[in-house]
C-alpha cells in the first residue's frame, strides 16, 4: 500500500490494535455497491432503496449505528477497523464494485486499500473532510493524499467545496451538488374523507397540534384562546401523543368551557367547535393536509419533536416549532436555514407566531418554502445513481 509518510506513520499507530474477528454473512452473487455512512443516514437509505429496487443491485451499508431489519437488497454492516489486516479482510470478502462514502469521514487505511484494489471511490453529501483518528497523532499529507482518491466528490454547498479542495481533493473531482433526497414522508390519506372534511372546514381557519405531550397541552390552549382575539372561528385538532389520552383530554376541555368534539366518538367539528380531539397516529396525513399550520409536539416543553418534520413539509402545511429537536435536528435546522419553518422560544412566542401565520400568504410562503426543502434533494441523488451506474458500466 503505497502513499504518504503520513499514511505510514498512521498505518503504524492503527497495528496496536488487534485485528477484529468478524462473522460476516455470504456476499451475494452479483453486482455490489458499497455505501458509507459518515454521518446522517437519511440520503443514502434513500440512494440505497433506489439501488435495490430500480437497479436489482444488492447494497452493503456500512457505518450506521440504527440497528433493526434492513430493506430487502441492503446488508447492514460495521465499518471495519482501520488497520491493514481488517481492511484486506473485508475487501477480500465482499468485493465491491464501487464505492459510494457520504458526510466527509476519511478512513485512510481502508480506502487506500480500496484504491489499490482499483475501487472508484465516490463521495455525497460531502459537509466536511475529516480524518477517523485526526487527534492521534500527526500524518503529514494523509489529508491530501487520502481526498485525492476520490474520483468525484459531491460538496454539500460552496462552503464544502471550498473545503475539499483546499484539504487537498483534486479539483475537478469536486462540485457542488447540494444534499441528495431523503426517503419520502409523504403520510397517505383517504381521499374521500379528506373531500369531505375539507369541504365542512372550507370558510374555517386552522392548525394542527400534531402528536402532543401532556406538558405541552396548557401552552398551545393559551397560544389557541390568544390567536382567537383576531380569528374568532380558528379550530384547534390537536392530537394526544398517548391515542388512550384523547377521551380524557376531551373531557378536560370541555370542563373548561370549551366546545370540543371527539374523533373516536365520531363526532363531527360542527361550526361552534373550538377544539377538535383526534387520535389515531394513521390519519396523520390527513391533519397535515387540512391543516395549514402545524406545531411540532414535543419541541416546546416535551422531549423534543416527536414527528419528522418533514411529514407536514411535504404536504404543504406551514411548521411551527419549539427549541427542543429532539432526533429531529438536522431536518429542522434545514428547513429553518432556508426559511421555511418558525421557531418560537416560549409559549407567548407560539401565541404571536401563531397570530402571524394566521395570514394565508405568510403561512402559503412558509410551507412553499419548505416543499423547497423537501423536493430539493432529487436531482442530486439522480446525479449520484447516474455515475454510479456510468462506474458499473465501465466494469463490464
Amino acid at each position: 500500500m503505497a502513499g504518504s509518510i503520513g499514511l505510514r506513520l498512521y498505518t503504524l499507530a492503527q497495528r496496536r490494535d488487534p485485528a477484529a474477528e468478524t462473522d460476516r454473512p455470504a456476499r451475494p452473487p452479483g453486482r455490489l455497491v458499497w455505501l458509507h455512512a459518515g454521518g446522517s443516514t437519511a440520503g443514502l437509505l434513500e440512494l440505497a432503496r433506489r439501488l435495490t429496487d430500480e437497479e436489482g443491485l444488492t447494497v452493503l451499508l456500512t457505518g450506521v449505528s440504527e440497528s433493526g431489519p434492513a430493506d430487502s437488497g441492503v446488508i447492514l454492516q460495521p465499518a471495519p477497523p482501520d488497520t491493514p489486516a481488517d481492511a484486506r479482510a473485508f475487501l477480500d470478502h465482499w468485493r465491491p464494485d464501487v464505492a459510494l462514502w457520504s458526510d466527509g469521514e476519511l478512513r485512510p487505511v481502508l480506502l487506500h486499500t480500496a484504491a489499490d484494489r482499483g475501487l472508484t471511490l465516490l463521495m455525497a453529501d460531502a459537509r466536511l473532510p475529516r480524518l477517523l483518528r485526526d487527534r492521534d497523532g500527526w500524518y503529514p499529507g494523509l489529508l491530501r493524499s487520502t481526498l485525492g482518491l476520490f474520483s468525484q466528490i459531491f460538496a454539500l454547498d460552496p462552503a464544502s467545496a471550498q473545503a475539499f479542495r483546499r484539504a487537498g481533493a483534486l479539483p475537478s473531482a469536486v462540485t457542488y451538488a447540494g444534499r441528495m433526497e431523503e426517503r419520502s414522508a409523504v403520510l397517505p390519506c383517504l381521499e374521500a374523507e379528506r373531500q369531505a372534511l375539507a369541504q365542512m372546514l372550507a370558510s374555517r381557519p386552522r392548525w394542527l397540534a400534531a402528536v402532543l405531550p401532556e406538558d405541552e397541552v396548557d401552552s398551545i390552549i393559551t397560544a389557541h384562546r390568544t390567536a382567537m382575539g383576531l380569528a374568532h372561528r380558528l379550530l384547534l385538532i390537536v392530537m394526544p401523543e398517548r391515542p388512550e389520552a384523547a377521551e380524557s383530554l376531551a373531557q378536560r376541555l370541555e370542563g373548561d368551557g370549551w366546545s370540543v368534539a371527539l374523533r373516536s366518538a365520531e363526532q363531527e367539528p360542527e361550526p361552534e367547535t373550538e377544539i377538535y380531539v383526534v387520535d389515531h397516529p394513521s390519519e396523520l396525513g390527513l391533519w397535515y393536509r387540512l391543516a395549514p399550520i402545524t406545531f411540532l409536539g414535543g419541541s416546546l416543553a416535551g422531549p423534543g419533536a416527536i414527528r419528522n418534520p418533514m411529514e407536514p413539509a411535504s404536504l404543504g402545511s406551514a411548521i411551527l416549532h419549539g427549541p427542543r429537536p429532539g432526533a429531529h435536528g438536522s431536518a429542522l435546522g434545514r428547513l429553518g436555514a432556508a426559511r421555511a419553518a418558525r421557531a418560537v422560544a416560549s409559549p407567548g412566542d407560539l401565541a404571536e407566531a401563531l397570530g402571524d401565520l394566521l395570514s394565508p400568504d405568510r403561512a402559503a410562503r412558509l410551507a412553499q418554502a419548505a416543499w423547497t426543502v423537501v423536493s430539493e434533494g432529487v436531482e442530486v441523488t439522480e446525479a449520484v445513481l447516474a455515475r454510479i451506474r456510468r462506474e458499473l458500466e465501465g466494469r463490464g
